[in-house]
């Protein structure tokens, strides 16, 4: 395979001799060095956040640059001229929007003398979404490619401290191990469609008790005027998504955070169908008083943000939970991923679920110590998943099917 370089593009070598694993590897500093229509040519499981569309709108609008500590360098791999896989790779100043969080290893590494960051992430910026990672056009055979993208990232291996490949399907994780990296998982509490006719037959699942818990809450918002409606955002006006953004903002900034997506990045997205949010307007007396931001991909709808001008009592799991469940089961899709934590999420029907990242320290001393440490934090997120699954509401005679095994 030819060395390639696109505009502005540099061989993945870094000044090192090219190898055979790397050639036709190349890294680039912007998204857009690459053509929206090969990079979308890739398999990206069906993901709206690996789409060209959705990373270029975070650079281009200032959420993913190295003025934010997230500084690209994706790596394409090109066989006679055609893109045939790729990697969204990151340099990183800091540990922040990840979601896979590392912030002890840091300082292990500072207490030490040593040098952290940068460090590498191939993901998704902010977004704690299960996906492929190692991107490759459909009809080549994988394993080279992947092996490819992966060499040409250790080129940047010592100048970073480490590669952190976040949010992988269980089958990359499992590939990665046998690359030499580290695995991790963690504990997400996601819905999966069992084939439900409507809402109602969803609930006729849970035991009494908690099916009378959901039947209250939705009553209580239903009974306080609130109204819903799902809109896609190309659909709002300018001054629709000027209050949408307001009230999300004002959710992040009650947590201490600032906004990751600015209005002009999300208003960049509404434009873009493959991946264009879909938003809940949640209105009171015609006002919107609420709102929860969506994106759809092939087969999972997944939620992102949300904000409410008032304390409305149950309006949150309302929003965030059972209007997002009721649009799966309308629309046929297979499963809701509402994000990361919380365990409030199980009584309203989400289970445990096993999420991957694999990691490759460069130092052998911190390599071994973090390995460690991911054997004992393993065994104890492989307890709770098995602790959480007791509290899931439904009947043991209802229970849905088990998890397939990319899920578990």
């Amino acid at each position: 395979m030819p060395t390639a370089t696109s505009s502005g593009s540099t061989p993945a070598t870094d000044a090192t001799p090219v190898d055979a694993a790397t050639r036709g590897t190349a890294f680039h500093s912007r998204i857009d060095e690459v053509a929206a229509a090969e990079w979308n040519a890739l398999d990206q499981g069906g993901v709206p956040f690996l789409r060209h569309e959705f990373l270029a709108a975070l650079e281009r609008h200032g959420a993913a640059t190295a003025a934010t500590g997230w500084t690209p360098a994706h790596v394409t791999l090109r066989a006679a001229g055609t893109l045939v896989g790729a990697l969204p790779l990151y340099e990183k100043s800091h540990s922040w929007g990840e979601f896979v969080f590392d912030f002890s290893w840091a300082e292990a590494y500072r207490r030490y003398g040593a040098r952290y960051y940068p460090k590498l992430v191939a993901a998704t910026p902010f977004t704690p979404a299960t996906g492929p990672r190692f991107l490759v056009r459909p009809g080549v055979d994988a394993a080279p490619v992947r092996r490819a993208l992966l060499a040409a990232a250790r080129t940047r291996l010592p100048r970073c401290s480490s590669l952190h490949v976040q949010f992988t399907t269980r089958a990359e994780s499992e590939w990665l191990a046998a690359e030499g990296l580290l695995g991790r998982i963690d504990c997400q509490f996601q819905w999966q469609n069992a084939g439900y006719a409507d809402f109602e037959a969803f609930l006729a699942t849970f035991t009494a008790d908690k099916r009378k818990k959901a039947r209250r809450e939705r009553r209580r918002v239903a009974e306080a005027g609130i109204r819903f409606g799902w809109v896609w955002g190309d659909e709002l006006s300018a001054a629709e998504w000027q209050a949408v953004y307001a009230l999300k903002s004002a959710t992040f900034h009650r947590h201490g955070h600032e906004p990751y997506l600015g209005l002009a990045c999300l208003e960049e997205l509404a434009r873009t169908p493959a991946c264009r949010p879909l938003v809940l307007l949640a209105t009171r007396s015609g006002a919107i008083v609420a709102c929860a931001i969506f994106f759809r991909g092939a087969d999972t709808l997944y939620g992102r943000y949300w904000g409410a001008a008032g304390d409305y009592h149950s309006l949150h799991f309302e929003a965030c939970y059972y209007q997002g469940i009721d649009y799966c089961i309308r629309e046929g899709l297979a499963r809701f991923e509402p994000g990361t934590q919380g365990e409030h999420k199980i009584a309203r029907g989400f289970r445990p679920t096993l999420t991957y990242s694999a990691h490759h320290i460069d130092d052998p001393r911190f390599g071994a110590a973090i390995g460690r440490f991911l054997a004992e934090e393993r065994a104890a997120v492989e307890a709770y998943a098995v602790e959480t699954e007791r509290h899931v509401p439904f009947r043991a005679d209802a229970r849905p099917l088990e998890l397939p095994p990319e899920r578990r």
